[in-house]
Formats: structure tokens, sequence, C-alpha cells
């Protein structure tokens, strides 16, 4: 059983100029919760990067897509997730069917010199990348000391 959580679904234009509407949505989320300020900044880092992403190889440049953003909040941890197909998507379901990143295996996401999944996976605590009908980013972030905590729970077993 998965711990109760708050939803929150966004949906943006495929343009540049959004990105940060969303970096002060994170922002407002993460700060609610009670990330750490630097947390906060990698949270923003890393979201801006999968949009971005989205932005500038998802759609040709005559298309009008949409970027989907869904920010699922739990007690221990802020996910996150970024959808190129402008689809909206439910959350749990969304999630069980992402699989783990496989190194090298998504070079299109390394774009300008390289960064934008290195960035991201350096930045947040868990990354998956689901391709169907467009690219799916999940990202989690845990608060400061709950993975750590989960992951001696696991160990000691």
């Amino acid at each position: 059983m998965t711990d109760p959580f708050d939803y929150i679904e966004m949906k943006i234009p495929a343009k540049a100029e959004y990105v940060g509407v969303i970096r002060l949505t994170v922002s407002g989320i993460a700060s609610r919760m009670g990330f750490t300020y630097e947390a906060i900044d990698d949270l923003k880092i890393a979201v801006s990067e999968a949009i971005t992403n989205a932005v500038q190889h998802a759609y040709k440049k005559e298309e009008e897509g949409e970027v989907v953003v869904g920010f699922a909040l739990y007690q221990n941890r802020l996910e996150v997730m970024v959808a190129d197909s402008g689809k909206s998507f439910d959350m749990k379901k969304a999630r069980e069917k992402i699989g783990p990143y496989e190194n090298g295996s998504q070079a299109k996401f390394l774009r300008e010199g390289g960064l934008g999944l290195y960035l991201i996976e350096s930045l947040m605590d868990e990354v998956k990348i689901h391709h169907h009908e467009g690219v799916t980013v999940f990202m989690a972030k845990y608060l400061e000391g709950e993975q750590v905590e989960s992951d001696a729970e696991t160990i000691s077993t």
C-alpha cells in the first residue's frame, strides 16, 4: 500500500517561455513540503531540463505541442512526471509502466553538451524514462534523510 498523496497536474504549450511557470510552481510546492533551498534548486533545474528537452525535441517547429507536468506530493518525497505527448496521465499507472533508465539508451536526451539527462540524474533521487506516444520522464526527490532511512531498513532486513 502506498502512502496518500496530493496530485497537481499542469499542461503548458511546448514553448520555452513557459518553462519559468513550471519552475515557479515546483519551487512553491517543494517549499510548502519543507525541502531545503538546495533541494528546491535541484528540483527546479531537473524539472526545467526535462521540460526544455520536450520543448526542443518533441515537436516539429510548426506543431503546436503541449507538455504535461504532474506533481505527486507524498509525505516523504515529491514525484514529478513530464510528458511531451500532451496527454494527461494517471500518476500511479504511468509510474508502473516506466522502467529504469539504462545508461546509453537515451542519446537524444543528451543535448547541448550532453548534460541534460546527466544533470537530471545527478540532481534527483530516482529517474525513469518511458517512450510510448512521446516521452515521459519520471523523477523523484526525497525529503532530506528519508531515502537514507528507507535504504537502511532494506539493508538491515
